[in-house]
């Protein structure tokens, strides 16, 4: 029996009403249910063929259609094209375009003109003016969009003899010329630097991937001479030659990757800023105009709470590093001297910036000192962090500030990085080119010194090498999975900044020397890494973190609870806390940091909205065995008090995207804000001594046990006012006027 016409009728059989039970159903269709029919696993086509012929389907009245779940799910239709349904698009068009409209935008078919699912969407077009303003929105935006792709093929086909090395090259030209900022005095780079910066590393990303998709593996595994030859016939000949062919030929080959990166930015810039703002951002909306699409505001409150969500990331790599602070003054570090001692500042500054990122690691993403990698090498963490910040400290201080020098002193970028070529040869024959390389080996033997340890005063050759796998994006490996369309994530320049060609290494300076490196950190264990077997007992000790910190407060706690065997089959609950007459109940997520409105909306689609249902299983759970189980009260310290009369379900998730929406009428809140209520140290979020900021600061902050000035509990704490402080985002209040908050960016920043 189709599985869903046998929930379906289950459902209804025991009383639930029609369209409470289509929208269950549609739930479990969302949910990838059912995942297998005995030994059988069940795909995907199979289950789009099951649900949209199913009972339920045929029930939906209007009202149905315009559901949340339902809009979701005929997104999900519209989105694939192995299954078709004969007259669906015109049954939902009429019974709800404005859903059918909804799903469309969601479904991302703006960027599939070719699919079966268009021309449906043009016969309901026939019967409907709402659907038929839909697709010309629809051609318009196809029409923009071949010509945009066009445009980046026909500039491809001109270097399409280049190899990945050589691309990189002449990325790393135009990243100097373009990209390098020329006065490292400044604390912070300006949000228009900061935007072009990331749409150019974006577009070198997707060039890359390119090259990767359609270049002979064999070109991948490089040895020295072949990159020797390679430096003579671009960037030699570009920063030394005179008037020679080869000078010409990579004049030529420099201007036509230039051509090539202004497409290929204008396509993803049409791609983020208009497609994909159509897809899912809310905010706007696209009309036309005068036979022209417009984009208009339809909620300027959502779209400053968009803008806040990107000054909370801002703010909270300055909460880390004043965190990092307080450990360096409590370990005795303050005083000692890191390395040499012509180097001990810089390696200092290196030192706080990696324990920033393993405080951060460790106690919002639950990961413990050593992580395994890919080669089933084990890695210190703190080590990998400390090596990625020197690497970023030699970058930026022997390469991007002096190349800023000379191009200050010169007027000529290209001059300057002739003479930092120059200079490097000349101290000791130093690669100093845009982009460097090194044999794995020589690299290991370079970076052993710092993984010196009381325990290994030699450092460890090992562990210097899965450090650098831990960091290195494999091209063969990535270029071979690509070329035989499998599915898996490609890296981002960013989270895998050492490139493997075979047994050389590449390094971008401009990457490695302005890239944030706690959100490549996070992304390499939490995107690229999700699936790691770490990664669930990862997720448990983040709910042990919060157990932690809400017991010192007073809390009565109780984790990974499991309902009771025949009763509500909600799973088991994350966290239970009890304290003043207040029960919170916490579904704890663990993802990794979004930058796009796409990522959020499918972040908010999938996880959080389950997240949600599974919370509403959960409080009723909860609350059924406080009543019935005297076990479980005394658990909780309940044995002589009343039951709590105030419950909370909150989603506590890693990541700050949609915070303080509702899911299923449950509040989302991130780990790091639930983190700092808790702790009381908001003034950390406020860089209160201008360290970030360039401000001289004479405030030592309070010292370990002191109270804190403009404390979240100022009459002490409460579980009320605790909920008052999440509820009304107190944690994230901006600060006094004396001490404007203007933290560095996440993008695009070193520090």
């Amino acid at each position: 029996m189709n599985y869903y016409d046998h929930l379906y009728t289950g459902l209804i059989k025991a009383g639930t009403a029609a369209p409470t039970a289509i929208q269950w159903v549609a739930e479990a269709y969302l949910d990838g249910k059912p995942q297998a029919q005995g030994k059988r696993k069940v795909a995907k086509k199979e289950r789009d063929s099951l649900f949209w012929v199913s009972q339920a389907i045929r029930d939906c009245e209007a009202a149905d259609w315009a559901s949340e779940v339902m809009v979701l799910a005929l997104a999900r239709y519209l989105g694939q094209q192995a299954t078709e349904v004969v007259g669906l698009v015109e049954v939902v068009a009429r019974a709800s375009p404005d859903a059918l409209i909804r799903a469309t935008r969601y479904s991302g078919l703006v960027l599939h003109p070719s699919s079966p699912r268009r021309s449906e969407l043009d016969c309901a077009a026939k019967s409907s003016t709402e659907i038929a303003d839909l697709c010309r929105v629809l051609d318009q935006f196809g029409t923009a969009h071949r010509e945009r792709v066009a445009e980046v093929k026909l500039r491809q086909l001109a270097l399409a003899d280049l190899s990945a090395f050589d691309l990189l090259s002449y990325a790393s030209l135009y990243a100097f010329e373009r990209l390098v900022p020329r006065n490292f005095e400044a604390v912070a780079v300006t949000p228009a630097h900061e935007a072009m910066h990331r749409t150019a590393w974006d577009a070198i990303n997707e060039l890359l991937k390119w090259k990767l998709e359609t270049t002979s593996v064999s070109t991948l595994s490089l040895s020295e001479d072949a990159i020797g030859r390679s430096v003579q016939s671009h960037l030699g000949a570009l920063l030394f030659d005179h008037d020679t062919p080869r000078l010409r030929d990579a004049l030529r080959r420099r201007h036509g990757f230039d051509a090539l990166m202004a497409a290929q930015i204008e396509l993803g810039e049409f791609v983020v800023r208009s497609a994909e703002a159509f897809c899912h951002d809310d905010t706007v909306r696209f009309v036309q105009i005068d036979g022209r699409l417009e984009i208009l505001e339809v909620d300027p409150e959502a779209q400053a709470a968009w803008r806040r969500c990107g000054r909370k990331l801002d703010r909270l790599h300055g909460y880390w590093f004043y965190r990092a602070m307080d450990d360096l003054v409590q370990s005795g570090m303050a005083t000692a001297t890191v390395g040499r001692p012509e180097n001990a500042d810089a390696n200092q500054l290196a030192w706080l910036r990696a324990r920033r990122t393993q405080l951060r690691l460790r106690e919002v993403y639950g990961v413990e000192e050593a992580v395994a990698t890919e080669g089933g090498e084990t890695v210190n963490v703190f080590q990998a962090l400390l090596s990625l910040e020197l690497m970023s400290a030699f970058f930026l201080r022997d390469c991007l500030a002096e190349f800023a020098k000379h191009a200050d002193r010169l007027g000529d970028w290209l001059a300057a990085l002739r003479i930092l070529a120059m200079d490097g040869m000349f101290n000791g024959r130093q690669n100093r080119f845009p982009l460097t390389w090194s044999d794995r080996q020589a690299k290991v033997a370079k970076i052993t010194g710092w993984t010196v340890t009381p325990a290994q005063p030699q450092g460890s050759s090992r562990m210097a090498a899965a450090i650098l796998d831990f960091w290195t994006y494999d091209m063969p490996a990535i270029a071979e999975r690509l070329q035989r369309h499998e599915p898996g994530l490609q890296p981002q320049l960013l989270e895998r900044p050492v490139l493997r060609f075979g047994t050389m290494l590449v390094q971008l300076p401009w990457i490695l020397g302005l890239q944030n490196n706690s959100t490549a950190a996070i992304n390499n264990l939490r995107r690229l890494g999700a699936r790691r077997a770490q990664a669930r007992a990862e997720t448990q000790r983040i709910e042990s973190n919060l157990a932690q910190l809400l017991e010192a407060r007073g809390f009565m706690v109780v984790l990974n609870w499991a309902p009771p065997l025949g009763g509500n089959d909600a799973g088991e609950v994350d966290v239970i806390a009890v304290r003043d007459g207040h029960l919170f109940v916490l579904e704890v997520k663990s993802t990794y940091v979004r930058r796009t409105h796409r990522e959020a909306w499918q972040h908010a689609s999938t996880t959080l909205r389950k997240a949600g249902q599974q919370l509403r299983s959960k409080v009723a759970a909860v609350t059924v065995a406080l009543d019935q189980e005297s076990e479980f009260r005394a658990r909780l310290g309940l044995t002589a008090h009343p039951l709590p009369t105030q419950v909370h379900g909150w989603i506590v998730d890693t990541s700050i995207e949609c915070d303080h929406q509702r899911f299923a009428g449950f509040l989302k809140i991130s780990v790091e804000e639930m983190m700092i209520a808790l702790r009381d140290d908001q003034h950390h979020l406020n860089d209160p001594d201008g360290l970030l900021t360039g401000r001289s600061g004479n405030s030592e902050g309070p010292a370990p046990g002191e109270s804190v000035p403009g404390s979240l509990y100022p009459r002490g704490f409460t579980a009320e006012r605790f909920v008052d402080v999440i509820e009304t985002e107190a944690v994230w209040a901006d600060a006094p006027a004396s001490h404007p908050s203007a933290c560095p960016s996440t993008e695009g920043n070193a520090s």
